[in-house]
């Protein structure tokens, strides 16, 4: 494809020189010849300045000023938004080929995905999943990269997805690309809020643009109707877009809830009322959390055409979400969970959810990550003490950050409340410290990681697993 012809894609737009673009490009080092290569200003570094180098490599560019390189270039106000919009173009806008379910907010994102592809396939959809656990279509899973994958990555991802046959893409959109415009040439039949809690203040600097930028996915000329979480206020922001809505909830008034009939480790039984359309259902993940992302998901594929049958049964067929306050082991007659939870909310439900089910002690373990939002560790280190009976602060994925300081700073908010607790850095060694704690009835939270299969310490990934480690010391100590 010619660069004069995917730069039609653009509004604004100045067109130096012209070449056949063989494939798109977002790192200098593997440039090749005909390849596109994306010029803009990132966060904390200026990408033009490894223009030459793909340069000298054969690509040419797009970018946001005129570069002294003897390359075709197209220049544009916005590389991160050229980016978008050129990729969905150079691979045949798949994205207006399929239908398309986007899930925001802070927590719940992952499991009210995989909630709602088990419900399309249930109802005979071939569905794509896209999110923090990789993707996955018509048999195919590709590893995880980021929650919303770059444009290129995406758009790609999406064309392979048509080609194998997909008709509905159900994909968590992070706000990091709403705010950076990663999804903006997809239009989505249905987007989903689930919450807004602290989070990733260290790029948004606080709650307010934070907020917009969740806000930014269900504008009408993105979304064209949008299932709202009634509990959670911010969904009175959401409808100021009067993008058409349903709201769901446990605690106000809402179109769609839930009669929770029993409740244990293993799930909940429930009575579902979608705008007065009635269904039993069995959700086989723990927690009144997990109801809301059930409600949110029936909502959302009612509207793309599943049935109350549908509903109920491709909601009992998730039988877990990769640490998502999943069950991993049982010791001693205790339960050992593992979760993602590394906001102060999510670990607030996560724990809130098992010491209802608690009939001994309620143990959790967790840290902080390096390099994020530092100021919601007291206050994680708070919402751990008012709701656990003892905790053991160990290390997240410090990054670069000293991870002593890190849980120093969790211990300043948890001594706040309580004394009843242990720091250990090494988190194996805290993991099977909290695991010989463990006694009859008793609940151990492992919390912070989840499903991830790496420890990130000064830029180096570990091979790490929170679930392989519980079953490896589990096996020792049985």
């Amino acid at each position: 494809m010619k660069l004069s012809a995917l730069a039609k894609e653009l509004k604004e737009k100045r067109l130096v020189g012209d070449c056949e673009v063989t494939a798109l490009c977002t790192d200098s080092r593997t440039a090749a010849e005909g390849e596109l290569f994306f010029c803009y200003q990132g966060t904390g570094t200026d990408l033009h300045l490894f223009a030459e180098e793909a340069a000298s490599r054969g690509a040419c560019l797009v970018c946001e000023r005129e570069l002294p390189l003897p390359c075709a270039q197209l220049i544009v106000p916005d590389g991160r938004a050229a980016m978008a919009h050129l990729s969905a173009a150079f691979f045949s806008h798949p994205e207006k080929k399929m239908r398309f379910a986007g899930v925001t907010g802070t927590n719940g994102k992952t499991t009210t995905c995989h909630l709602l592809a088990s419900i399309l396939e249930e109802s005979g959809r071939a569905v794509g999943l896209i999110g923090t656990l990789g993707a996955r279509f018509q048999g195919r899973t590709v590893p995880p990269d980021l929650t919303t994958p770059d444009p290129v990555s995406l758009f790609s991802l999406l064309a392979e997805m048509r080609g194998a046959g997909v008709q509905d893409v159900v994909m968590e959109v992070s706000a990091h690309a709403l705010a950076l415009g990663k999804v903006t040439p997809i239009r989505f039949d249905v987007g989903v809020f689930t919450n807004l809690t602290r989070d990733h203040l260290d790029f948004f600097g606080d709650m307010e643009h934070y907020g917009e930028a969740k806000r930014l996915l269900f504008a009408p000329e993105r979304c064209r109707f949008g299932v709202y979480n009634a509990d959670d206020p911010f969904s009175q922001e959401l409808v100021k877009w009067e993008t058409p809505h349903v709201f769901y909830g446990l605690e106000n008034p809402a179109d769609a809830f839930a009669l929770i009939e029993e409740e244990s480790v293993e799930g909940s039984g429930l009575l579902l009322n979608l705008s007065d359309e009635l269904c039993e259902a069995h959700l086989r993940l723990p927690g009144r959390h997990n109801v809301r992302n059930a409600l949110a998901a029936a909502c959302a594929a009612r509207r793309m055409g599943a049935s109350p049958s549908s509903i109920a049964d491709g909601l009992g067929k998730v039988e877990r979400v990769d640490g998502r306050l999943e069950r991993v082991a049982a010791f001693r007659g205790a339960e050992i969970f593992v979760d993602f939870a590394h906001t102060p909310d999510g670990l607030e439900k996560s724990l809130a959810c098992l010491k209802e089910l608690c009939e001994g002690r309620l143990i959790v373990l967790f840290g902080c990550g390096g390099n994020r939002d530092g100021g919601k560790r007291k206050e994680m280190g708070e919402t751990a003490a008012r709701l656990c009976d003892f905790a053991v602060l160990t290390s997240d994925n410090p990054r670069f950050e000293d991870p002593c300081a890190i849980i120093a700073a969790i211990e300043e908010g948890y001594r706040s409340v309580s004394k009843e607790y242990v720091a250990i850095e090494e988190r194996e060694k805290a993991i099977e410290y909290a695991i010989n704690l463990l006694g009859e009835g008793d609940i151990l939270l492992i919390a912070g990681k989840g499903g991830e299969t790496y420890q990130e310490i000064m830029g180096i990934k570990f091979d790490y697993n929170d679930k392989d480690t519980v079953k490896k010391i589990v096996g020792k100590l049985s």
